[in-house]
């Protein structure tokens, strides 16, 4: 039987992913940071995999936005929704 204290904290970590998928722009490793996140939000089927590949491109680029590369390719619209970005 699992104990309540076995299971991950789910919520936890999402709201720390939320965090750093939107560390400011500019900042040390911040491009590499918001890719990072951007895969953990892949991984749980919230991310297009043409959304992600914008995060990888722009993570050696700490001052990069994805966002308008996102819009501008025309991928991941409900991405681009969940961060505000219409």
């Amino acid at each position: 039987m699992t104990d309540e204290t076995d299971k991950p904290d789910v919520d936890g970590e999402t709201t720390e992913q939320w965090e750093l998928i939107n560390t400011p722009l500019g900042e040390k490793w911040s491009g590499r940071t918001r890719y990072a996140a951007a895969m953990f939000f892949y991984k749980h089927g919230e991310m297009s995999a043409e959304a992600l590949e914008v995060y990888r491109i722009c993570a050696r680029l700490d001052s990069e936005n994805p966002l308008p590369i996102i819009r501008d390719r025309g991928v991941g619209q409900d991405w681009l929704r969940r961060m505000g970005f219409e």
